[in-house]
């Protein structure tokens, strides 16, 4: 269900590993960032998904909210509802410090 904010539908809320090795970043409600369809979405049918280089266990622990790795599914969550950006100063200093990790990840592009 569509939470109705900037943070849920344009802001990362967590990556999830295809079975193919490459990953999506999600919003809020499991969609790729800026959907806002209550539809479920087919992540195949469009070209969302990439492949980060040299992304180890180590980047996805310290992009973890929680400092985990991956579910059994292979996702890794920036935030949760508990701790999530906007409702401290605290919690938004340590999203946009997975935020940056995030970022400053090196795409595998395909020409």
């Amino acid at each position: 269900m569509p939470k109705g904010d900037v943070k849920s539908v344009h802001l990362p809320y967590c990556i999830q590993r295809k079975a193919d090795g490459s990953y999506i970043v999600l919003n809020r409600d499991y969609k790729p960032i800026g959907f806002t369809s209550k539809k479920n979405v087919d992540y195949d049918a469009f070209p969302i998904s990439v492949r980060f280089k040299r992304l180890t266990k180590t980047t996805l622990l310290n992009l973890s909210w929680e400092n985990k790795p991956p579910d059994e599914e292979g996702r890794t969550w920036l935030y949760c509802d508990y701790y999530n950006p906007v409702k401290s100063s605290k919690d938004m200093r340590e999203y946009l410090a997975r935020l940056e990790i995030l970022a400053k990840l090196k795409l595998e592009v395909e020409h």
